[in-house]
Order: structure tokens, then C-alpha cells, then sequence
């Protein structure tokens, strides 16, 4: 007699292992890491490399203190690692990308239960925090020269940076924004690289339409309600990366469809209003935060409701 084994959700109908599922994610994250190297140089494989080994030290660490069963191979550390470190300056110091990495994985993740338990995603929360506690370095941009495996470390700003000071004649081309040639955080630059990532990841099934699309639909319609450059705000900033790799953790972010497009759009909505009326010009990371508060609250209201038949009484 076979044993019955139960396990929480999300349930697969085909055989698909975490390490699988995380071995996929880092595949379509592959495109968004060789633009970083091709734009911004050497220093941002190191900046990678940094915060995957720390990502992962940290989660062995903690489970061997914690004489808990070892999850490094299953490689969400990995992805975590690669994730904070493209939504991180390629000027950054690597102790602030290490202690990132830290946070990331001991305070968000494994203080949380561990893979699955997490109530935040990782990366953006440990961004978050280290945006507050060093600001300086962590908005100090390198302008990339295309196509040069070491660009200058010319500091400059951000398209989002130009638009927050009203400096759009200043903005750079839509071709350079589509294909990653402005300044910015390593793995957002590039829309061409994540739409590529994103597709594999949809043609994969690892994740569904509707949060990208809600999340991304919802930025340009605000931008168009409130006469912004629709182009401009949908293709910089961290949208991208956030709306295929980070809205759409399966830990963090609702599992029922309509749960996700109501993500989406509440990633959307938050994110135009930190952008367009805050005090920083990029918000995708706190809403992120945000709407992983309100999760539960969405499944909630979005679960399926069982149909209960009426006892037939003749």
C-alpha cells in the first residue's frame, strides 16, 4: 500500500520539484544578467557573485545553527541572491550587498519558517531597507557605454530621476531605455532582456499572465490618466523585474487568478502614486511590500467558494 503524502500548496499536476521551478527562474534571469555585464562591466558579476555566495552561507548557516533540515541545493537562495543583486547599483559597496543578502535570507526568509513561509519577497524588502539606511550609495547611478564590457563610472541620473525633476528633454531614447542603456540598478535596465526572461518563464508555466499584465497594464494607464510619458514609465525603473520575478512569488504574492490580478493592479496603482506625488521616483519595491501585507487578505476575498446542494426534500 502506497503512502499518502500531503503537503501544503501550491500542488503540481506534472512531476516539478522546487529546484526545478528555481533552476527555471535563474534560466530567465540569464538574459537580464548578461545586460548588466555588457552595460555596466566586470563589477557586476562581482556584485552578483557577492550575493549569491552570501545568500547562500546565510540560509546554510542559520539551518545549521537552527539544526534544521538543509535547503540550499533546492537553489531559492540562488535566485534571491541574483534577484538582490540586479536590483542593486553596480557602485555599490559589496559589504551593503552583503548585508542585503543577510537580511534577505535570515530576517525575511528563514526567521519566517523558510521557503514558503515568507510573508515579504526577500529581495525587494532587503532593497527597501537598504535604501533607508544608505541612501547615498544605493542611489549613486553609473551611466553605462553600450556594448563595453568596463564602462566609465560616470555618475548620472536615472530616467525616473530626470522625469521626478521635470528634465525629460534630457531622457534617454526608447530604444536605449528597451534595450538596457541608461542608468539604474543592474537587472532593471534592460525591458528587452526581462521580457525575454518573462517569456520563458510564461512558456515554462512557472508563472501566469496575470500579474505581469495587471501590474504592468495598470503603470500605463495611470500614466496615461495623468498625462505622463507612458512609454518612458513603463520601460524604466524596476517594473519589469519586479512585475515577472518579484509579483510573482509564489510565496508572497496570492495563488487564485483573481488574486493576482488584484495584486497586480494594487502593485500598479501604488507604484504610480509613490512615482508620480512621492519623494522617491521609483516605488515598485514598496509596493511590492505593500501588497505582500495584504495577500492573505486578497486570497481571502478571491478563494473559491465550495457549492453545497440543498438536501432534496420529496
Amino acid at each position: 500500500m502506497n503512502k499518502l503524502i500531503s503537503a501544503a500548496s501550491p500542488h503540481f499536476h506534472r512531476p516539478r520539484t522546487t529546484r526545478t521551478i528555481m533552476l527555471d527562474v535563474i534560466i530567465a534571469l540569464a538574459p537580464a544578467m548578461i545586460a548588466s555585464v555588457i552595460f555596466f562591466g566586470w563589477r557586476s558579476m562581482l556584485v552578483i557573485a557577492d550575493c549569491v555566495a552570501v545568500c547562500m552561507l546565510s540560509e546554510w548557516g542559520f539551518e545549521k545553527l537552527c539544526k534544521k533540515e538543509n535547503t540550499v541545493g533546492d537553489l531559492s537562495a540562488v535566485v534571491t541572491g541574483i534577484i538582490l543583486a540586479l536590483n542593486l547599483p553596480v557602485d555599490v559597496p559589496l559589504w551593503q550587498a552583503s548585508l542585503g543578502g543577510v537580511i534577505a535570507i535570515v530576517v525575511v526568509k528563514q526567521l519566517f519558517g523558510g521557503i514558503g513561509q515568507n510573508f515579504a519577497n526577500p529581495a525587494a524588502t532587503a532593497r527597501i531597507i537598504l535604501m533607508t539606511a544608505f541612501s547615498g550609495s544605493m542611489t549613486s547611478w553609473a551611466v553605462p557605454q553600450a556594448f563595453r564590457f568596463i564602462p566609465d563610472a560616470v555618475s548620472g541620473a536615472t530616467p525616473l530621476a530626470l522625469i521626478a525633476k521635470g528634465e525629460t528633454a534630457n531622457l534617454p531614447s526608447y530604444l536605449d531605455m528597451f534595450l538596457g542603456n541608461t542608468g539604474g540598478c543592474l537587472g532593471e535596465t534592460s525591458a528587452l532582456a526581462l521580457l525575454l526572461g518573462g517569456a520563458y518563464l510564461l512558456f515554462r508555466g512557472v508563472i501566469t499572465w496575470h500579474t505581469p499584465v495587471a501590474f504592468i497594464g495598470t503603470v500605463a494607464l495611470m500614466s496615461l490618466v495623468c498625462g505622463q510619458d507612458v512609454t518612458a514609465q513603463v520601460l524604466s525603473g524596476g517594473l519589469m523585474i519586479a512585475a515577472f520575478f518579484m509579483a510573482t512569488d509564489y510565496s508572497s504574492s496570492p495563488a487564485t487568478k483573481w488574486g493576482k490580478i488584484i495584486f497586480g493592479i494594487g502593485c500598479g496603482v501604488i507604484t504610480c502614486l509613490i512615482r508620480f506625488w512621492g519623494n522617491f521616483p521609483e516605488g515598485v519595491s514598496f509596493s511590492l511590500l505593500i501588497m505582500n501585507i495584504l495577500t492573505p487578505y486578497i486570497e481571502k476575498l478571491t478563494r473559491a467558494k465550495p457549492l453545497i446542494g440543498e438536501v432534496d426534500k420529496k
